[in-house]
């Protein structure tokens, strides 16, 4: 078994839910690999680039994707082009990202970020404002909202979460009987409840620790 970590975006492998998860399947002795889905270039993010850094990474080997929000997304456009993914563990998943910048910037921002050609964005990494290309939500608009993979998928959202509508997970897994919903009493960033979601993930994977029974 092995783990191929996305992280979300404007973020980066140092992310806390990526160490958390790392630690703990660490623990099992099941290899985690987290790589900077920017490949260095920030200002120049499309999701065709992050898309190469994942099947890099891959290396059309079998391997579980576990993505959040952004890369959570990502995780399930790459599973529905690629065989070799098993299965996938989504948090609070960016379904809809191509056609939901208009609901998240005004017309007249998104206009000035076209024509300007990069906008600043507070980069988590880098706990700072760096610049963002507008090639990135020309770039979207190849993707499909809602990818369709046929892998086993486990998802967890947060009734609270303001950033990605938890109904988007719901009306998701609704129609995908490959697909199981947990949701928590949490925001979008789920850190509250990292230790809940670890307990289903090695339920969902059969994961047991070294010297303990295997979990059912």
């Amino acid at each position: 078994m092995r783990i191929v970590y996305l992280h979300g975006f404007a973020s980066s492998p140092k992310s806390s839910k990526a160490l958390f998860f790392k630690e703990r399947f660490a623990e099992c002795a099941v290899p985690v690999e987290v790589p900077a889905l920017d490949d260095g270039d920030f200002t120049g993010l499309t999701i065709t680039r992050q898309l190469e850094v994942v099947e890099r990474t891959v290396a059309n080997r079998p391997a579980t994707l576990m993505g959040s929000s952004l890369g959570g997304y990502l995780a399930a456009l790459f599973a529905a082009r690629c065989p070799a993914v098993e299965k996938l563990i989504l948090m609070a998943p960016a379904f809809r990202f191509p056609s939901r910048w208009r609901e998240l910037y005004p017309a007249a921002e998104m206009e000035e970020w076209r024509r300007k050609g990069v906008w600043p964005i507070y980069h988590f990494g880098s706990r700072g404002p760096q610049p963002l290309g507008y090639q990135l939500v020309e770039d979207s608009q190849r993707y499909e909202d809602e990818p369709e993979f046929s892998q086993p998928a486990l998802i967890f959202h947060g009734m609270r979460d303001d950033v990605v509508p938890v109904e988007f997970s719901r009306q998701y897994a609704s129609r995908r009987p490959n697909v199981t919903l947990r949701l928590f009493d949490s925001g979008h960033e789920l850190s509250e409840v990292l230790e809940p979601m670890w307990w289903g993930v090695r339920r969902f994977l059969g994961i047991e620790r070294p010297g303990s029974d295997r979990l059912g």
